[in-house]
């Protein structure tokens, strides 16, 4: 019923119009899954469930995905939230929170007009001094870009000496795998498993190239799921910009 729903508001509703209310439309939801078996850790509501959605858990209210509570939960633990943050791509759930946010500077980013943003910025010439911020959030970017190392060492540049960027990606074993030859959207998503991704990183593959960027990475596995919150297994790159030590 959901991906039927969200199919239809999709075709006779504009975008712009439905993602900035939809909250408005998420109600018709709550009678189904009310309960108290479940919470989201944005919004605080409690469910019966969690809406299933093809490998992930979606919150019927904010709409919020198993990634996105997990980096709002690994945000807040860190105290990562301070400054300058700058978001690419934000999900709509974490916007709405963070635009309202009065203890940091909010830059939320959006390229190709998908997403609820104040910036449009390239991530391979991020328009902002040395050291803007204290905070980046690069989740599911990197995949799409051609000139990947390229938007590495911008957001190593734009990065504070002790900021923190969280990066993920989809990731696959072995090594990674990227044709730019292939430009064709069905081909595209039975390469790399999306019409719009360039490459599948491998988690390795990826952490070298940040590291040739000069980020230290830090790999955070989170390896059970955690029920009650809707929180999946899946893994984050933390990274900070590598100290060097003068003997």
């Amino acid at each position: 019923m959901y991906q039927f729903t969200k199919n239809l508001l999709k075709k006779i509703v504009p975008q712009k119009f439905l993602f900035e209310n939809e909250l408005f439309f998420r109600k018709f939801l709550i009678p189904f899954y009310s309960g108290k078996n479940y919470q989201c850790n944005i919004c605080e509501k409690q469910w019966k469930k969690f809406v299933d959605y093809p490998g992930d858990l979606l919150c019927p209210y904010c709409g919020s995905r198993s990634r996105t509570r997990r980096l709002f939960k690994i945000l807040k633990e860190k105290n990562a939230l301070r400054g300058n943050v700058l978001h690419f791509s934000p999900s709509r759930s974490l916007y709405r929170v963070y635009k309202k946010e009065k203890n940091f500077d909010y830059f939320a980013t959006d390229f190709e007009a998908e997403f609820l943003a104040d910036y449009k910025i390239d991530i391979t010439a991020i328009d902002f001094p040395d050291e803007k911020f204290d905070t980046i959030l690069c989740y599911h970017i990197l995949e799409h870009i051609i000139e990947d190392e390229k938007a590495m060492a911008e957001l190593f540049r734009v990065l504070k000496k002790d900021g923190l960027c969280f990066v993920q990606t989809p990731y696959k074993a072995g090594e990674i795998y990227e044709d730019y030859s292939i430009t064709d959207e069905k081909e595209r998503e039975k390469a790399f498993g999306q019409w719009d991704h360039v490459r599948v990183y491998s988690l390795e593959g990826l952490k070298k190239r940040l590291e040739k960027a000069g980020f230290q990475v830090n790999i955070l596995n989170f390896e059970e799921n955690m029920k009650p919150f809707g929180l999946l297994k899946e893994t984050v790159l933390e990274l900070k910009k590598q100290t060097l030590v003068n003997n």
